[in-house]
């Protein structure tokens, strides 16, 4: 496994996150060697979903309006159906998205989580996939929708569900291990 001890991740979710898309991640992340903050709008904890119900709570570390995305080597945003849809609709959760992606950062988005990256209008023209139901959002706003467990394009890294974590979580290492500073196309 890479060693990414000197990145720091932020991981973006709110209550309704899917409990293993965030908790997984958190940990592979860490076992890497990095730095992993929780942010969410909201400070305290926040909720996962699991299954058909509510979740055990996760610490957060930082409110969302306490960081910038300077402030990160690389953005996680776990899915779920309630986490990516409330943070959709927050206007510095969406800027925080855009930040990462034109300071060419990692992005992984999983499951609902493409979501997001709909609203920050990074799907246009990349290859990702996310959770078959969305499939249609990500087509409309110009994806490139792949079933594949893992996609990546420009250091943007996708994967569809829970099943798909280890591909996930690898993948997303990987882009974090190879550099934070890579050409992008707009």
């Amino acid at each position: 496994m890479a060693d990414i001890s000197d990145r720091k991740i932020a991981i973006l979710a709110t209550n309704g996150f899917e409990q293993s898309e965030l908790e997984e991640p958190l940990k592979a992340l860490k076992d890497a060697g990095a730095t992993v903050h929780v942010i969410a709008p909201e400070g305290g904890e926040i909720r996962g979903w699991s299954g058909d119900d509510w979740g055990t709570n996760v610490a957060v570390d930082h409110t969302l309006d306490a960081v910038k995305s300077a402030d990160y080597d690389a953005l996680v945003l776990p899915g779920g159906q309630i986490n990516p849809d409330i943070l959709r609709a927050n206007k510095d959760a969406v800027e925080f998205v855009h930040a990462f992606w034109c300071a060419k950062k990692p992005i992984g988005a999983i499951c609902h989580a493409p979501w997001l990256l709909i609203e920050a209008g990074i799907v246009d023209g990349r290859r990702v996939t996310s959770y078959h139901s969305i499939r249609k959002d990500v087509e409309n706003a110009g994806g490139k929708w792949e079933d594949s467990d893992v996609v990546c394009d420009q250091a943007l890294v996708t994967s569809r569900s829970p099943d798909d974590l280890p591909a996930f979580n690898a993948k997303l290492i990987e882009e974090i291990a190879e550099g934070k500073h890579r050409s992008r196309a707009a």
